[in-house]
């Protein structure tokens, strides 16, 4: 695969830091199998320096041959692997196994666990994480005091990335969610996460929800019909952009990459309407370039700048 990274300056505090799990997912079928670097924070920090961003990756893998798969592909794409994030025996992994019926079957092997780094002394400019990061101990507890302790330096993106099969019980899942949220500057979740998190809410009620519990913009993707962005002042409906799909793994992780190079680059209009719709439009297109191809191959900076050229103005609407 062309990374197309920029490789990240040595002893230089990267711009965005994601913390959270990288694993290895493996497909078995009746005519073999094969495996992928995954891992939803993985892969929003591969995305993220795939668009050029300066970005290091706070991870938990194993000193075996996986992580040392990981660790190729992501160094390859310009991502720094922090220190502290070969901490496990052996590298987790997600195993799908499709029956000749086209059934499938799911096995996870995951362990996380993080040492929290001194960040708060030279802070990023963005902190991201989310997934089974975010709820599974021991690590969860680690990532959670971080994320207290640089609230109040730098932007927290938060992507909940909800796998029910890990998350224990609804009541549990939901409350340390809405403790991160509270964490948290920007939360972007899926309207399936939404409405797991939420069966009895329509996706704008949780956008407000969310809000109230003090994030400052919520954003809820939307699949084909788009994504939802609110803030305190404003909501804006973005839709997707109109593309060929192939198929659409890794669209909300590339949706989430672009997003936060959005954040990055918006300037000094904070969260008005103009800059609500111009995260939003970046995103679209970031996603349309991922689905439109096999696999999870998010674009480089490249791509999207003439993705965003081309493309025809976006009509988002309150």
């Amino acid at each position: 695969m062309d990374n197309n990274g920029k490789p990240h300056p040595p002893g230089q505090v990267p711009d965005v830091v994601v913390i959270g799990e990288a694993l290895i997912d493996v497909v078995t079928t009746p005519d073999g199998t094969t495996e992928h670097p995954g891992g939803s924070p993985a892969n929003v920090a591969y995305g993220l320096a795939r668009l050029g961003v300066s970005t290091g990756l706070l991870t938990s893998i194993g000193a075996d041959r996986r992580g040392e798969a990981l660790e190729e592909h992501l160094t390859g794409a310009g991502v720094a692997i922090l220190p502290g994030s070969r901490s496990q025996e052996r590298t987790s992994t997600a195993t799908a196994t499709i029956a000749s019926d086209g059934s499938a079957s799911y096995a996870f092997d995951i362990a996380w666990d993080v040492e929290p780094p001194d960040l708060a002394h030279t802070p990023p400019r963005i902190v991201h994480t989310g997934s089974i990061a975010s709820f599974l101990s021991p690590g969860a507890v680690g990532v959670k005091a971080m994320l207290e302790e640089l609230r109040s330096e730098c932007i927290i993106t938060y992507d909940p990335n909800i796998r029910p099969a890990l998350l224990g019980t609804h009541a549990e899942a939901l409350h340390t969610f809405e403790e991160l949220v509270q964490l948290t500057s920007v939360v972007k979740l899926s309207d399936e996460d939404a409405e797991w998190l939420y069966p009895r809410k329509a996706l704008e009620e949780t956008a407000t929800h969310i809000l109230d519990l003090g994030a400052e913009l919520a954003v809820i993707t939307r699949g084909s019909a788009g994504s939802l962005l609110a803030s305190s002042a404003t909501t804006l409906s973005i839709p997707a952009v109109k593309t060929r799909v192939v198929d659409t793994i890794g669209a909300g992780d590339s949706y989430m990459s672009a997003l936060i190079l959005g954040l990055l680059t918006r300037g000094t209009g904070g969260l008005a309407p103009s800059v609500l719709d111009q995260l939003g439009c970046t995103a679209a297109a970031a996603a349309a370039i991922t689905v439109s191809r096999a696999g999870a191959r998010p674009p480089t900076e490249d791509e999207l700048r003439t993705q965003l050229q081309y493309q025809p103005q976006l009509n988002s609407h309150a």
